[in-house]
């Protein structure tokens, strides 16, 4: 069993890292946060196998609580090391305003030093990171974070304030950081020549296009376009996004368009994948009827019971599967082939379709032909 004492516990970093090694069964958390009293402290120092100094100041009231919070606090936990006569392990999570000349950046770069000389004179294994901008889910919003911020107040249909739109962030995602300090607890961090570690993937965007991605993960509830999840950003900047949603506000509708036939509703649509929707049909209706050049499809009858049906346009053979929701089978709509679907059963039927493009009207690839 390792015991590990995380300091500020309760912020955003803290929080997520303390969620991270309780999967860990060999690892005895230590928690202390702004609540917590100096003996705490000095008690978990000395139980401590490794100690995340997590704790810190960057939004005070009053610009003299930048030294009080940083540098001194650090300054106390380092003596409260050295009164056990062990050698702990520390990581410290710096930023890379450090290298600054204001009050927050030289009281993070005080600290720094700090934890720096514990490890020359004890020779103990010390691990400072300066991070840039962290965003990810549980930041807190209205507070240091330009990401956190915007997502709170897009998805809460709040203002935004943008300066310079070109304004250019250097951003890394809270998993990664997590991922790393935990590498770091295992004798496996990312060390650079200068003697910082580092999270090794980090993002560039300009304020702009942040502002742009966000809206355009708001507009998605009525657009149905979903953003290019295969890029790493962009699907991590939507998962925060959503974390940021009032609780009240996770569903939404979507249009059902019916006729005699039933109903049939868009779910998403995408530039990269095409476009799901799903329909619901009566007993002894068919759908389709219509083929295409290049556009594919995918039937996947998820209720009921239903015949799918082809022809080659220049062929007279028609093609049969029959399909039903008790046994799931996929069937692929190759191009140059008019199809149907037909419920044969008593009850209405669910299909799930993929089409690999989104439909557009003025270029449907679309054509009536019967089966």
């Amino acid at each position: 069993m390792k015991s590990v004492l995380v300091t500020g516990v309760n912020g955003f970093i803290g929080r997520n890292l303390a969620v991270a090694l309780q999967q860990f069964d060999h690892v005895e958390l230590l928690r202390y946060g702004s609540g917590n009293t100096i003996e705490q402290l000095k008690e978990y120092v000395a139980k401590a196998d490794f100690i995340f100094h997590l704790a810190g100041v960057n939004r005070p009231l009053d610009p003299s609580e930048f030294a009080r919070g940083n540098r001194d606090f650090t300054e106390t936990l380092i003596h409260c090391i050295q009164e056990t006569g062990r050698t702990i392990p520390i990581l410290l999570s710096s930023s890379i305003q450090s290298a600054l000349d204001n009050p927050y950046g030289r009281s993070k770069k005080d600290a720094e030093n700090i934890v720096m000389q514990y490890g020359e004179s004890s020779g103990a294994d010390v691990y400072v990171y300066r991070l840039p901008n962290v965003f990810g889910k549980w930041c807190r919003p209205n507070y240091n974070s330009v990401v956190a911020t915007f997502c709170y107040n897009i998805a809460n249909n709040l203002e935004i304030q943008m300066n310079d739109a070109n304004t250019e962030l250097n951003l890394v995602y809270i998993d990664d950081v997590i991922e790393e300090l935990v590498q770091a607890l295992f004798g496996e961090a990312h060390q650079i020549h200068d003697g910082f570690c580092r999270v090794q993937r980090t993002f560039t965007i300009t304020l702009g296009e942040l502002a742009d991605l966000l809206y355009s993960f708001k507009e998605s509830r009525d657009t149905l376009i979903v953003q290019n999840q295969a890029d790493d950003f962009e699907r991590l900047l939507y998962a925060t996004y959503l974390s940021y949603l009032n609780e009240m506000d996770f569903s939404y509708q979507l249009e059902m368009k019916h006729d005699n036939r039933g109903w049939l509703a868009e779910f998403i649509k995408s530039y990269h994948m095409g476009q799901i929707f799903i329909s619901r049909t009566k007993p002894g209706i068919t759908r389709g009827n219509h083929w295409h050049h290049s556009k594919v499809e995918k039937f996947l009858v998820i209720d009921g019971d239903a015949s799918i049906k082809f022809r080659q346009i220049s062929s007279d053979q028609e093609i049969e599967y029959r399909v039903s929701g008790n046994e799931l089978q996929v069937v692929d709509i190759p191009p140059g082939y008019t199809h149907s679907i037909t419920n044969t059963g008593e009850r209405d039927v669910l299909t799930l379709f993929w089409a690999s493009e989104i439909f557009n009207p003025e270029k449907a690839d679309t054509y009536y032909l019967e089966v």
